[in-house]
């Protein structure tokens, strides 16, 4: 494509040659726009007659969308990632689960079906039973590897001393300085995906929210507003502020459970006491408002599942000024301490032209200087109607994440107290107003603890799922994980690691 590219505008999706999709990606993001996600489809289920790979881009103009369609015998484009690089995790899933191939992509290895899986199978083909077990090979991972004068390999994992999922990370280091880091996840892919697939609209969101334990309303309030948009369904002024809350509550305690575990990575345990003390006194919180610790079953397609408790409400509101005091004492605590801080500081960098390029979000975008906030930059639900202080910091640094952190906790309580003066009687869901046609797309996002999570949703028959695909902020930072560790010493990675806290569930779904 050459000459001069304007922005779709109202077209919703712009079909492109195979051999374009990259350059064309490239160019509007060169013209400003946003790279979102890549996702893979099966067009036989639609009318087609093999496959497509989409790229979701969003611009001042509002989203939009390129497709390639792909023949099923030979699906294969030119990589977007050789010019993209936020797109490289995506492109090797799709070349997994659909056998898409991205020509010339910088790291071609597998990434979700690990090397024992039979080659040529490709589970979120529409010809494949959800329920095969294939019979597995005999392969070996070949990791990435270092070599030179010194040069050692450090393996740890996926089994780890501690509780946390299971995650291989092999170092290259000399000494204890670290060259290169090779991390291999998805050894808990249950695939969910799959797994709703001919399902209804109401009985995948429970899977959808189960893709992981900690982002339950983040994953489920994108579901829920893709469904929405597909139905046309305008949900209560009750279950609009009540969803607001559902989410703060969920920011908060992931980033003060969060603060805490960073005091775990360099030994400070009085932050960690104090933190981990606050965080246990929020789920009881949460526990009392919503039925659930983890606020799981409250959000729904429509609203929300169960209306909020009256009782819990009033305690939480009883309970935000005490919080906050508290949290603001934990945090001075830790700030105080020229200890910590000499560990935080300069530990685990990302450049903010690093954190674009690799399309990082949430915490690890705003804390490299990047303006980067769903609740901002495409407000939904409630968030249309009130005000979000915008937190950040420039350093890219552990630090830098400690920081943004503390800042976010402070405004969740904020705006919990905000949304809980808007709460008012009346009811809590709304009949879908109607049944979307077969083939019938819609995309939606919602920021969480870790940043902006996005579904992309297709009907089937029936009010069914034809295609679900949910890239989780968890899967988009992973990457930038990787890329902010060369040059650290091995053992601030605990430490880094901690200042990202990605969850590895809902990046393996």
């Amino acid at each position: 494509m050459s000459g001069a590219v304007e922005f779709p505008g109202g077209i919703e999706v712009r079909r492109v040659q195979p051999d374009e999709l990259a350059s064309t990606t490239a160019r509007f993001i060169e013209l400003g726009a946003c790279y979102e996600m890549l996702v893979g489809l099966d067009e036989r289920s639609v009318g087609g007659d093999g496959l497509a790979v989409e790229v979701d881009l969003s611009s001042v103009g509002g989203p939009f969308r390129l497709r390639a369609d792909l023949p099923l015998a030979e699906p294969a484009y030119p990589s977007v990632a050789r010019l993209v690089p936020a797109a490289a995790w995506d492109e090797r899933e799709a070349k997994d689960l659909f056998g898409i191939i991205p020509l010339g992509h910088p790291d071609p290895r597998r990434l979700v079906l690990h090397e024992r899986w039979p080659t040529g199978f490709h589970p979120l083909r529409k010809d494949v039973d959800g329920v095969l077990r294939p019979p597995l090979g005999d392969r070996r991972y070949v990791p990435f590897e270092v070599h030179g004068d010194g040069v050692y390999q450090l393996p740890v994992g996926p089994i780890h001393a501690g509780i946390i999922e299971p995650g291989h990370f092999r170092f290259s280091a000399v000494g204890e300085r670290i060259l290169h880091l090779d991390a291999r996840l998805f050894f808990a892919h249950r695939g969910l995906e799959k797994l709703v697939e001919g399902r209804s609209f109401e009985s995948a969101a429970p899977v959808v929210e189960r893709a992981c334990g900690v982002c339950t309303v983040t994953h489920a309030l994108a579901y829920a507003q893709a469904v929405e948009a597909l139905t046309g369904t305008a949900i209560p002024d009750r279950a609009r502020w009540g969803r607001l809350v559902l989410a703060e509550l969920e920011r908060l305690y992931n980033h003060v459970g969060d603060l805490g575990n960073m005091c775990a990575g360099v030994g400070f345990y009085p932050g960690v006491s104090r933190l981990g003390a606050l965080k246990e006194r929020l789920l009881r919180l949460n526990e009392a408002v919503s039925g659930h610790r983890y606020l799981m079953g409250s959000v729904a397609p429509g609203g929300l599942r169960l209306d909020l408790n009256e009782g819990g409400l009033l305690a939480l509101a009883a309970e935000l000024g005490p919080i906050g005091h508290e949290l603001g004492g934990a945090i001075r605590s830790v700030i105080r301490s020229a200890g910590v801080m000499a560990r935080f500081h300069l530990a685990g960098v990302v450049p903010g032209e690093l954190a674009r390029t690799l399309g990082a979000t949430g915490v690890a975008a705003r804390a490299s200087g990047l303006e980067d906030d769903l609740r901002l930059d495409e407000p939904y639900g409630a968030y249309q109607d009130i005000e979000v202080s915008a937190a950040g910091a420039a350093t890219g640094d552990v630090a830098a994440r400690f920081h943004v952190r503390a800042q976010e906790a402070q405004e969740a309580i904020r705006l919990v107290a905000q949304g809980l003066a808007h709460l008012q009687p009346g009811p809590v869901r709304a009949i879908a107003a109607r049944q979307p046609a077969a083939g019938e797309t819609a995309r939606c996002g919602a920021e969480g603890p870790r940043g902006t999570s996005r579904i992309w949703l297709r009907a089937g028959a029936n009010g069914t799922i034809d295609r679900f695909h949910l890239r989780s902020a968890s899967f988009a930072n992973w990457p930038v994980v990787v890329a902010a560790v060369p040059g650290d010493l091995v053992p601030d990675f605990p430490l880094i690691n901690k200042s990202f806290e990605l969850c590895y569930a809902c990046t393996d779904r």
